[in-house]
């Protein structure tokens, strides 16, 4: 008898590969199943969006939830606080707010800073770092494959699991080409340092997105080849 779909999509991980997000210990975190930690993250981040930004003691309740959760499932702080620079955009963007919003001003640490604009980037700021330690959670507890069959048990389009699957099997491969392109820049001298040097960093990502979109073609028609019609068998 066939295989389901879904269980053919999840199998496009590979059943030994391992993404570097992963922080492979045996804690509770781990043995839970990846639909219901999709589903707690989901509704862990509708609640925060929804709290107002002047609710300071709400945000406390979630970031002490969020650090009993991280020591529960084991995870370094030295394995999270690296990657959380993710998140550098919204913080430039969240320091920016007071400055450039327009409205009543006060004098904050003797700059005159945008009322509006200090609760806004506060408030973006809060719920983005919230987000980025509950992602970075679910990451480090859920092997990618695991990932994939939890989406499947929600029930996700077949094709939205499948793409999803692809994509975290070729990350590592988009990875390792980029690599190589630092490799063979670096060999040439070149060194980024201000923007004049900007229009090569462009050139080599267009040839990056260019070659990904090719092997994705390629990919495509093995799959039509050997009968792919939208369904894994």
């Amino acid at each position: 008898m066939p295989q389901r779909p879904t269980q053919g999509a999840a199998e496009l991980v590979g059943a030994g590969h391992s993404h570097k997000l992963t922080h492979h210990v045996h804690s509770v975190v781990h043995r839970l199943g990846a639909h219901v930690k999709v589903l707690a993250l989901l509704g862990f981040m509708l609640v925060v969006v929804a709290t107002p930004g002047d609710w300071y003691a709400a945000f406390g309740v979630y970031f002490l939830a969020l650090v009993v959760i991280v020591v529960i499932s084991q995870v370094p702080a030295s394995h999270l606080l690296p990657r959380m620079l993710i998140e550098t955009p919204f913080v430039v963007f969240a320091v920016l707010m007071p400055f450039v919003a327009t409205g009543p001003r006060s004098e904050v640490l003797g700059l005159m800073v945008s009322e509006s604009g200090l609760i806004a980037g506060w408030t973006l700021l809060v719920k983005a770092t919230l987000g980025v330690i509950a992602g970075l959670t679910l990451a480090a507890t859920t092997e990618p494959q695991d990932l994939v069959r939890g989406l499947s048990r929600l029930h996700l389009p077949d094709l939205m699991v499948q793409i999803m699957g692809f994509m975290i099997r070729y990350l590592d491969v988009v990875g390792d080409d980029l690599r190589r392109q630092h490799v063979a820049l670096t060999s040439r001298g070149f060194v980024a340092r201000d923007p004049r040097h900007w229009p090569v960093l462009g050139k080599s990502a267009g040839a990056l997105f260019i070659r990904s979109f090719e092997r994705g073609e390629r990919v495509h028609l093995a799959m039509l080849s050997r009968g792919y019609t939208g369904r894994l068998p």
